[in-house]
């Protein structure tokens, strides 16, 4: 009987892009996760997969948004305020944007209303800011859900819901495998968050040194959980260059980051060869 797989989908913005060549290979090499766990970008990939997207569908429509600057810009003036009440709301607050509404407009319409309707199990993480925990969703709605993860502080308003200020599910668990671990014999990580680069420039400026410093702490949370349980297959495409915000350089990302679906088929290869020493032993 061959091997069952899940996979993690960790958060990095942008560079979460890198996450459609993981689907690709897995589409090619004919798997299909029994479950699927995301944090922020890798939730949204995540929810794509669940809910019977293919990776080409995820390419090509991810392509055809980020490709044009125009349509960018058209779906963010879609996503505007729809009252100057709703602006106003908790204050003016003009460098946050509501990321539900951004979701709503940008998503495509393969992704469903409910976690109910999806396809392959799909668990997505948040962070609960004033309960100081993480918050995993695994039913109920789905738009609040992903918005609720990909909610990065200080570019997105946080999320409300269940009675819970939430912000970027990245923050507690940047690649959350462990919420799959017990569910196949094989689990997949897939992380994307990179580390600080230079960027060409001799001093880093204040959103550079924001950015960069949830890198770290975020590499730091990864180093530790692996520490505890390293899982099965665990990648990390090269994506450092790229900022979280790098959505219209998707050309880039998606070129530089090609390579990755030749390194995960090895690993699949080399990982189901030991899964059948292990049943055999």
């Amino acid at each position: 009987m061959s091997p069952t797989f899940a996979i993690a989908f960790g958060g990095g913005g942008a560079r979460g892009l890198a996450h459609i060549h993981v689907i690709e290979a897995l589409d090619e090499l004919g798997i299909s996760p029994v479950a699927i766990a995301g944090s922020s970008i890798g939730a949204i990939m995540g929810a794509g997969m669940a809910a019977g997207m293919s990776g080409r569908d995820i390419h090509e429509y991810a392509r055809s948004v980020l490709g044009k600057r125009s349509e960018v810009a058209s779906r963010m003036w879609r996503a505007r305020p729809g009252t100057f009440a709703e602006m106003m709301e908790g204050g003016l607050r003009v460098s946050q944007f509501n990321i539900e509404r951004i979701l709503q407009v940008f998503l495509p319409p393969q992704i469903p209303e409910t976690f109910a309707e999806l396809k392959i199990p799909l668990r997505v993480t948040a962070t609960d800011f004033l309960g100081h925990q993480m918050t995993v969703f695994d039913e109920g709605e789905l738009n609040s859900a992903l918005a609720a993860s990909a909610a990065i502080p200080a570019v997105f308003r946080p999320v409300r819901r269940d009675g819970k200020i939430l912000i970027d599910g990245g923050i507690y668990n940047p690649v959350p495998f462990d919420l799959v671990e017990k569910d196949a014999d094989i689990v997949i990580a897939i992380d994307v968050v990179g580390t600080p680069t230079d960027g060409g420039r001799k001093k880093p400026n204040s959103i550079d040194l924001m950015f960069g410093a949830t890198q770290l702490m975020m590499q730091s949370i990864i180093a530790s959980k692996v520490k505890q349980g390293r899982p099965e297959i665990f990648l990390r495409p090269p994506v450092s260059r790229f900022r979280a915000l790098d959505f219209l350089k998707i050309d880039a990302v998606m070129s530089e980051t090609v390579a990755i679906k030749d390194e995960l088929k090895r690993a699949v290869e080399t990982a189901i060869r030991s899964a059948e020493r292990r049943r055999t032993a």
